[in-house]
């Protein structure tokens, strides 16, 4: 969750507003709306043809184009850059090594490294290529990050951004022209929904063929063209590890990428085309060089997620979440689930204007109707406040506007059905405190430190040394690309996360 500075919003304002309502929509399915049908393996929804008409006017424009500023807005939109100056030697003599082995050798890249936790990377038509530090920290070797570096340079090479543009604004060009000229305001509206699918159809397919052509380069630039197949897996099983406990997190690859099965199965098979496993380099030792020491997880300047305890130093709050919760700190909220998935929680900040009383605030940032009546004046930790009560179709949620001194915080639970979670939603917000100035002194970011495994260590006694929430052995073999039962080889390298 953002400081004050970067999440303090009106209720209907900008890009944290949406933000929000994502959240929220994630959060809690009952107030989900349909929307377009993106990259869904097995849809039965079958995206209508659109034949742009030749003699459409052509709207592109230069294909490498790009400004400063647009690039200081994204990298601050993740976070600001992350210095770390071993990492990112490594990512740009890496991306040289790639642009060499494309059919567009001549054209020039530059990396950034995102101070994000989120699993990441991206690039511009412009050349501007980025990775987050989240990512960083997944990838097991060299091999594995030149195949993300080898798919987004495609993307770039083979002109994807340009295309797709080209494509968006012909068909609402199209659209516009048979609802307004033609005033056929029905046909024109129908070829805009189908525009949308297959706007998706061609993103899925500029994906697939970005995997194809970024394994051949990965092998032209010799490194092992396996690391494709293995980093998708990871990614994998890294969301699983997530959506096993029905969080809804930031978006990560997995939301920007078809990451499928399909992939998976598609870059393993052009691997077995180019050779048998074992061709070309890992170079995991050069990897895990580079990365040892980097931060892991939350930066404590957004909040930092200690169990089921939140903290956050720059608001000077925290709070505990009730027995059977995981939490997940976002930029924009602070998210919890049950196993299960049958009780949600949802904390932010919201603003307020001088003289507005708390009901107002919670009437203004709720969308649904609150039972009447069910609006209380409370004191919650020795701060003012107001709870609510409102019941959705498959949701009944209980509502907190708390003022701390002269921030408003929100606080929603959700329990599936019509039982009121009334009891776990006092404890929570009972909870809520402020931060003891030594306690904020005390806390330290979470690193990836990696050792070496002693004779007779496994991987149940490597992962008890780690500082994460839950599932420590689960979060250990995804960290270093082993399968469950897998041992540890003493002498060899490992990633744990460390304080």
């Amino acid at each position: 969750m953002a400081s004050i500075r970067t999440s303090l919003a009106s209720p209907t304002s900008g890009r944290t507003a949406r933000a929000r309502a994502q959240a929220l929509a994630a959060l809690f399915p009952a107030l989900l709306l349909t929307g377009c049908i993106g990259d869904q393996t097995g849809a039965t929804v079958q995206p209508a043809v659109i034949t742009v008409p030749r003699e459409a006017p052509r709207t592109t424009g230069r294909e490498r184009s790009g400004s400063d500023a647009d690039h200081a807005k994204l990298v601050s939109s993740f976070g600001g850059e992350y210095r770390a100056p071993a990492s990112l030697k490594l990512l740009t003599e890496v991306t040289d090594r790639l642009v060499r082995a494309t059919e567009r050798p001549e054209e020039t890249y530059a990396v950034t490294l995102l101070d994000s936790p989120v699993i990441n990377a991206f690039a511009l038509p412009s050349g501007r290529l980025y990775v987050t530090r989240g990512l960083l920290a997944l990838a097991s070797d060299t091999s594995e990050i030149a195949a993300v570096l080898a798919h987004e340079i495609a993307h770039v090479t083979l002109r994807h951004a340009t295309a797709r543009t080209e494509l968006a604004l012909r068909s609402q060009l199209v659209s516009k022209v048979v609802a307004d000229v033609l005033n056929d305001p029905v046909t024109g509206a129908q070829l805009q929904s189908q525009s949308k699918f297959a706007l998706a159809r061609f993103s899925r397919d500029q994906e697939l063929e970005a995997d194809g052509v970024g394994v051949r380069t990965l092998a032209r630039a010799g490194y092992d063209p396996f690391g494709a197949g293995r980093f998708l897996t990871a990614l994998n099983r890294t969301t699983a590890l997530k959506t096993g406990t029905g969080m809804a997190g930031e978006p990560d690859m997995l939301a920007t990428h078809p990451g499928t099965a399909e992939r998976i199965t598609l870059v393993t098979r052009a691997a077995r085309l180019i050779g048998a496993p074992g061709l070309g380099v890992d170079e995991r030792a050069r990897y895990l060089a580079a990365v040892d020491g980097i931060a892991y997880g939350d930066n404590p300047g957004d909040g930092l997620v200690r169990g089921r305890r939140f903290l956050h130093p720059g608001l000077g709050i925290a709070f505990e979440v009730p027995e059977g919760f995981s939490i997940e700190n976002t930029r924009s909220a602070v998210l919890g689930t049950t196993g299960e998935g049958s009780r949600r929680l949802l904390f932010d900040q919201v603003e307020s204007h001088a003289g507005q009383g708390l009901d107002a605030v919670l009437k203004a940032t709720w969308n649904d109707v609150i039972e009447p009546g069910s609006l209380e004046n409370r004191m919650v930790a020795g701060n003012p406040a107001v709870t609510a009560l409102s019941r959705g179709k498959d949701w009944t949620f209980r509502l907190a506007a708390i003022r701390v001194g002269e921030t408003t915080f929100r606080m929603i639970m959700a329990a599936k059905g019509g039982t009121d979670p009334d009891g776990a939603f006092r404890r929570w917000t009972e909870s809520l405190s402020t931060i003891d100035p030594a306690e904020t002194r005390s806390l330290r970011p979470l690193r990836l430190v990696v050792v070496t495994a002693a004779p007779g260590e496994t991987a149940e006694m490597l992962a008890q040394r780690m500082v994460v929430p839950d599932k420590a052995l689960d979060r250990f073999l995804v960290l270093n690309g082993l399968e469950r039962g897998a041992g540890v080889r003493a002498g060899q390298s490992y990633k744990l996360v460390l304080e």
